[in-house]
Order: C-alpha cells, then sequence, then structure tokens
C-alpha cells in the first residue's frame, strides 16, 4: 500500500514551507498565498493524490466537518428522501454525515449519542425521536447543536424541522368523506411517535367536524413495520362488519393491511377505500396503487442542513413546519 502524501511531500515537490501549502489548500487562508503558487501547490496536490488530514484540520479549526445522523431504522424509505436531502444539504457547507441507527430502542439511542460526542461531531440531527427520548437529546444539546427532524418532539426547545402531520390527517379524513364514508377508522403508529399522535388528532377532529363516525380502536402498532400492519388488521377483520374507509399511519403499515385484505377476499376499493401516509416509492405500483399523503422529505432534509449550518454559525434559527399533500390513487373510491 502506498504512503499517505502529506503536505510536507507536496510542499517538497513545490518548493515552499509546509505552512504555506497549508494555506493555499484551506478555503478560508487560501487568499493569503500568492495566486501563481496557489495554482502550483493546488496543481501538485492534485497530481500527487494529496488528501487533508481532518482530524488535525480539526485540531486547528475546533470543527471535525460531520455531522451525527440518528435514524430510527434504515429499512424504512420513509427516511431515505430526508437522508438525501440532508446530504445534498450538508456537502455544500462541506460537511458529511455520520449515519446510525436506534432500531427504535432507547438504550441503543443514548449509546449513539454518547459515541457521537465522542467524536466530536460539530451538531446531531435526530430523525429518531421518541416521546421518551427528550432528556438524553437536551443533554446532548448542552455539548453540540441539536436538531430534530422528519419525527417531532413534544414539549422541548430544540429547533425542529418537520412535517404537519395533523395536517395530513386532515386530509385523509376530509378525501374520505369528500368520497361519501361516513364510517371510517385509523389504524394507528405508535403512541409515543409524535407524527402519528398528531396524525390521529388531526384525523379524528375532522371526522368530528364533518359529522362522519370514527370506529374506535384501541389497539396501535408497536413498530411502523408492515407486520404491524398485518396485526392490526387482523384484529380489525375479527370485529365484525368492516368500515367502508380505513386510514392506516404510514404506507409501510398499509402495505400489511392491503395483504390481509387480499388473503380474505376484501376488495379495495369495492369493499373498502385504503389511504395511508407518506408516498413512499413504492407505493405507487402495488395493486391497487396506494392513495396516500405525501411527506415533503427531501425538503425536510434540505433545510434541516441551513438550520445545522446557521446553528453552528451562532445564527438565530427557528422551527420549520412543511406541508403535506394529498395523492390521489386507485385504492379510493365512493362507497359501494
Amino acid at each position: 500500500m502506498n504512503a499517505r502524501v502529506t503536505l510536507h511531500d507536496v510542499a517538497r515537490e513545490v518548493g515552499v514551507h509546509p505552512s504555506t501549502v497549508s494555506r493555499a489548500l484551506d478555503p478560508e487562508r487560501s487568499t493569503l498565498v500568492k495566486d501563481s503558487t496557489r495554482k502550483r501547490i493546488e496543481e501538485t496536490a492534485d497530481r500527487l493524490g494529496y488528501r487533508p488530514h481532518m482530524i488535525a484540520r480539526g485540531l486547528q479549526t475546533g470543527r471535525t466537518l460531520t455531522v451525527g445522523v440518528v435514524i430510527a431504522d434504515l429499512g424504512n424509505t420513509y427516511f431515505t428522501p430526508i437522508i438525501h436531502g440532508l446530504t445534498a444539504g450538508l456537502e455544500t457547507h462541506g460537511m458529511m454525515p455520520v449515519i446510525a441507527e436506534t432500531q427504535d430502542d432507547h438504550q441503543r439511542f443514548a449509546n449513539i449519542l454518547d459515541h457521537m460526542l465522542g467524536r466530536h461531531v460539530d451538531a446531531i440531527v435526530s430523525l429518531a425521536s421518541r416521546a421518551g427520548d427528550r432528556a438524553i437529546l437536551e443533554e446532548a444539546s448542552r455539548h453540540v447543536p441539536v436538531i430534530i427532524a422528519g419525527r417531532p418532539l413534544a414539549h422541548t426547545t430544540l429547533p425542529q424541522v418537520i412535517q404537519d402531520d395533523r395536517r395530513g390527517g386532515v386530509l385523509a379524513a376530509e378525501h374520505l368523506m369528500e368520497l361519501g364514508h361516513r364510517r371510517v377508522v385509523q389504524l394507528r403508529g405508535p403512541l409515543d411517535v409524535e407524527n402519528f399522535a398528531r396524525r390521529a388528532e388531526g384525523f379524528s377532529e375532522a371526522i368530528r367536524s364533518g359529522g362522519a363516525i370514527e370506529i374506535g380502536m384501541e389497539v396501535y402498532a408497536r413498530r411502523p413495520v408492515i407486520t404491524e400492519g398485518i396485526r392490526l388488521t387482523e384484529i380489525l377483520l375479527s370485529r365484525g362488519p368492516l368500515p367502508t374507509g380505513v386510514f392506516v399511519h404510514n404506507d409501510l403499515m398499509a402495505l400489511g393491511v392491503l395483504s390481509v385484505f387480499v388473503e380474505n377476499g376484501v376488495r379495495v376499493p369495492e369493499d373498502v377505500s385504503l389511504i395511508g401516509h407518506n408516498d413512499l416509492p413504492m407505493i405507487g405500483h402495488v395493486n391497487p396503487p396506494l392513495t396516500t399523503i405525501r411527506s415533503p422529505g427531501w425538503d425536510v432534509g434540505v433545510r434541516s442542513a441551513e438550520l445545522v449550518e446557521r446553528f453552528i454559525a451562532g445564527q438565530p434559527v427557528e422551527d420549520s413546519v412543511l406541508e403535506p399533500l394529498l395523492v390521489v390513487r386507485a385504492s379510493t373510491a365512493p362507497p359501494s
């Protein structure tokens, strides 16, 4: 394996002092070096394959140019556009994400935060917050800026970039009622994830205001995954006649709902209209294509990156609440 090219190697090749090379290759100090010398240094560094030593630079600047990004579930494609937007936004500011997964486990989350603080990340973006995680996130914020993104956190002063989940629930309810559905149900995500609590509130309030009837379901998903959608649907089917409209709190659970309906001969939308939330990439290609509420994932990611940069720069930061969008497909129709 070839030895790592150092500043001294570049300096020796150009015939200047290593400190001149350091200044020339530092965007914040490059103007201190004469243009012709800087150009020779840049060309030589590129030819030799020099890469800056980020740890050493961090010791000089007090920054590592890394941002800890904590995700609940890497297998949940709800997070994919957020990560894409966040990564793109961070790169424009010369920063890179360090990504870890909690699997919705509180102790794992705490361990990840400790590890990231130990790595001296410049900031932390949480896409994994549940109600019981507020204390550990606020403790971490005593050491580095912490941004809440994607999953809201109630009763905290930490800055947040989120979607309007209450509005998402309202959109789902209004769509079903506009189609003529008067007897509906919602299959809820975990109670301690604020997205789902707000979707539930918005849906229930809109149904009451519209004079329709919501069938009560005291059970809810333990995690927002396909298998939990299957479990909740089996419980729903065991309770007698189905309502004509079903709102499922996320698209992964809705896939589980759809599979149980198929197995039991329940036709969508002829017997039951089905609407999900998030608009995952594959959800428009299932049979039937799923009506859903589109989450503004890319924008959440980009704005989170902007907030990180402002926070690090000591500039004022404000919460961002982005609007969801109803996407109508073939899984909803007027009741037969």
